[in-house]
């Protein structure tokens, strides 16, 4: 059972769309995935609201004193647990990193994201001296441009790479039907099949760029 921890000391970055993507893709690859809502601003929860996909269940309000009992209650072959986790450094956080397979940490390409992000591979570095052990972690670039990188992103992939960090590709463009995702629930695939739906090109965009991500994450795992 892989656990997947969403982490950042930042809010905004794009920890709770990470989280969904993920659950949505891998349970439509026929994997069980249990979400864990750890965030104060109950994104998971309002998006849970809507409907879930099949092969996704919630666990909300899961605070420092559940979360490592509420990993273990879902642990089971084929399952994954994926812990989007609130925008501070807080016990919380370190006692989900601890229980992680792989600590993913959303970075939007600015000098202010990336500064404060390095805080989160600092969480993770404490961790794995405390544990004696290493945790594999990943940088995802989100909130990016679909054209032309900006010089900013180019020169933190650069340093990233420079300082040994594991950056998935693809990055998460900017796009509204991720957005979307938490006012009308569901996953991208049951929104490119509504009518009402205004956004179908743009949702296909936004559907390539899911399952390449997930993909990306999916060999990290192995």
């Amino acid at each position: 059972m892989p656990v997947i921890v969403m982490a950042s000391p930042k809010g905004g970055v794009g920890k709770s769309t990470c989280a969904v993507l993920l659950a949505s893709e891998f349970a439509r690859m026929g994997a069980d995935v249990t979400v864990l809502d750890c965030d104060p601003n109950k994104s998971l929860s309002r998006w849970a609201s809507h409907g879930l996909p099949t092969g996704v269940s919630l666990k909300s309000e899961v605070g420092r004193s559940e979360v490592v009992p509420v990993i273990r209650s879902a642990d089971g072959d084929g399952k994954i647990v994926i812990v989007d986790l609130e925008g501070v450094a807080s016990q919380l956080v370190s006692r989900a990193i601890s229980h992680a397979d792989l600590v993913i940490v959303p970075m939007q390409p600015t000098a202010l994201d990336a500064e404060i992000g390095s805080e989160a591979l600092a969480l993770v570095r404490e961790e794995e001296e405390a544990l004696a052990r290493s945790i594999r972690h990943a940088v995802v670039l989100t909130k990016t441009t679909a054209a032309v990188k900006s010089r900013v992103q180019k020169e933190l992939e650069e340093q990233l790479r420079e300082a040994g960090i594991d950056l998935i590709e693809p990055p998460l463009v900017a796009r509204a039907a991720f957005s979307e995702l938490f006012a009308y629930g569901g996953d991208l695939t049951t929104m490119m099949k509504d009518p009402e739906m205004v956004t179908g090109g743009r949702i296909d965009k936004a559907l390539n760029n899911a399952q390449a991500f997930t993909e990306a994450v999916y060999e990290r795992l192995k």
